[in-house]
């Protein structure tokens, strides 16, 4: 199987070919460059494309898939919101995922922003640098005894209550599939008025997308604190700047961002930013954006690397598909 890898960063590099070291059947060619209906046509002469979470796959970048003879997407992350998946069965392409890579990797980030956000660490480190010992300003609050509401308990929701419990916070989940544990499962509305803390973890979807707006930040204490590091569209982000000048949203801890397509990634530190809605929300000095590394850990790496190598080799061996999305 020959394998068009897109948007192809340095740091996955020594993963895959890791990997595909001890199988010669698979062979992957790697490009810079992000799948777009311009560049799909790099996909010539390929069996299977691999790409990531800023990929466009939608109907009109498929057909041209399909006319170049590729029969399999794989994609190297969980979320597949990405693909067309309806115009992808229209072609019998087959679609598979890295459904759970390392849970405890995002699950930890939100927690790094967490405390980050609650202790401010980034500025008490700015300030040392600078010989400034002053402590006005920094003055932060415990996790424990605080209650974080988790929306979505999937495998990276179920990483994040073990962590919060372990910090003595009171855990509340909203999830239609959640089953008992050490947590109280909650609808949607008491999670958000009671929570000091809320963390979002579900996919996007129609439903879900915007989720978080104008009505769902009235219904939040005053002060409360977001997190953020599932996707980006989960969260309308004009409402988020309301909420921001308002106060409703005393923290903003963001690993996604619903424009990152065009950020994330890349080194923009020469350029001028023209997302102005971005250019705003990171002025405000209660919000911390990273630039989605929640996965960026070694032992996700390499799961991320093996899954998407194994989905490749049941597919170039007529095995059934374990992760088949489609």
């Amino acid at each position: 199987m020959n394998i068009a890898f897109f948007s192809t960063q340095k740091y996955e590099l020594p993963f895959f070919e890791q990997s595909t070291r001890a199988h010669s059947a698979i062979k992957i060619t790697y490009f810079e460059q992000a799948l777009s209906e311009q560049t799909a046509i790099l996909a010539k002469g390929f069996d299977a494309i691999c790409v990531f979470v800023n990929d466009c796959v939608n109907a009109a970048v498929i057909e041209q898939l399909a006319n170049l003879g590729i029969n399999t997407i794989l994609l190297r992350c969980a979320g597949f919101n990405n693909v067309d998946l309806p115009v992808a069965k229209a072609h019998n392409l087959k679609v598979l995922r890295v459904p759970a890579y390392s849970p405890e990797a995002v699950a930890e980030h939100c927690i790094a922003l967490m405390l980050t956000l609650s202790r401010k660490t980034h500025k008490a480190y700015n300030r040392v640098r600078e010989d400034n010992f002053d402590l006005n300003g920094l003055l932060g609050f415990n996790l424990h005894n605080k209650t974080v509401g988790i929306v979505g308990c999937g495998k990276i929701g179920l990483a994040l209550c073990n962590i919060l419990n372990g910090f003595g916070a009171n855990v509340l989940v909203c999830d239609p599939c959640a089953q008992p544990g050490n947590y109280t499962i909650t609808d949607l509305d008491s999670l958000l008025t009671q929570s000091d803390i809320i963390s979002l973890h579900c996919p996007l979807t129609d439903q879900t997308h915007h989720l978080i707006n104008d009505e769902a930040f009235n219904k939040m204490k005053p002060g409360v604190m977001l997190i953020n590091t599932s996707r980006g569209a989960l969260l309308n982000s004009k409402a988020c700047i309301n909420a921001l000048k308002t106060k409703k949203l005393g923290y903003l801890g963001l690993d996604v961002y619903e424009q990152e397509s065009e950020l994330f990634f890349k080194n923009h530190s020469d350029e001028i930013n023209q997302d102005d809605i971005f250019s705003r929300l990171v002025s405000f000095k209660n919000v911390l954006i990273t630039g989605h590394q929640g996965f960026f850990t070694q032992e996700a790496l390499t799961e991320i690397a093996n899954i998407t190598l194994l989905n490749a080799l049941e597919v170039n061996e007529g095995k059934p598909l374990t992760n088949e999305v489609l």
